[in-house]
């Protein structure tokens, strides 16, 4: 199977390439102090991010295998399933190598360099949530065996892309395109309209979710242990045919089970 993966080609960037990247960086580093997960906030210091322009990935990659055993690849763009998930069974996590421009720096839909490493990796460096990620890509290759790859991309939307953590009582933010992302950083945590649930499996993988605007649902983890039981520990294909015979749920909606977590 085609693995996708490109030289990231370092020298190709441009002075105001590195620029921007340091300008993202130095803006979502300050705004993230009391708002992102602790885990978070030290993979940035273990990994030596910083503003000092576009981190070459072979660097990266020796910190971070050094730390939980895990490399940064490069690929054009999104890849196919298959192949994203078998990246991840092999602790081999795939980074576009573009980045937004200019007047893209508020929000795009495709990731660039900047969302895939300023706001994946820091987590890699994790032990916990990198075992998670391995997990997830092993699941995700038993899943598209099953026909069910929808629902553990729910699981990873609304975790990895999208997810809160409650750490020392507070919320705090761990999915990557919050972090990544300056409005919806401040969004996620302070505006009254989304609704912030406990996590609970089932209802997440039958959540549809939203690609062209901030999420209505946030769903909060106690902690990165808690996802990693439930990814080790649950039997995913009678999971599956449950769900099968159940409706999705929409965007925004509330059940009566329903969890809701107050700002604090």
């Amino acid at each position: 199977m085609k693995d996708h993966t490109i030289p990231q080609d370092w020298g190709r960037y441009s002075a105001a390439e590195h620029a921007l990247w340091d300008q993202l960086y130095a803006r979502q580093s300050a705004l993230l102090t009391g708002r992102a997960a602790q885990p978070f906030l030290d993979g940035l210091k273990v990994l030596q991010l910083s503003n000092s322009g576009i981190p070459n990935f072979e660097e990266l990659s020796e910190r971070l295998h050094k730390a939980t055993g895990w490399i940064v690849v490069a690929v054009p763009g999104l890849v196919p399933d298959e192949v994203f998930y078998e990246h991840l069974a092999n602790r081999r996590f795939v980074a576009g190598r573009f980045l937004r421009t200019p007047e893209q720096a508020e929000y795009l839909q495709e990731p660039d360099v900047f969302h895939d490493v300023f706001g994946h990796v820091p987590l890699l460096s994790n032990p916990v949530f990198a075992d998670y990620m391995q997990a997830y890509g092993r699941g995700g290759l038993r899943a598209t065996q099953l026909g069910a790859i929808h629902r553990l991309a729910r699981l990873y939307w609304y975790t990895v892309e999208f997810g809160l953590i409650r750490q020392h009582g507070q919320l705090r933010l761990y999915g990557a395109g919050i972090v990544s992302s300056r409005g919806e950083s401040i969004y996620a945590l302070e505006d009254p309209r989304p609704n912030r649930l406990g996590f609970e499996l089932r209802r997440v993988m039958r959540t549809k979710y939203r690609i062209d605007d901030y999420q209505d649902n946030y769903f909060v983890i106690d902690s990165f242990e808690e996802l990693l039981r439930e990814t080790l520990e649950t039997d995913f294909a009678p999971l599956y045919k449950e769900m099968a015979e159940q409706p999705d749920l929409e965007i925004g909606a509330i059940l009566p089970g329903d969890r809701r977590i107050a700002l604090t």
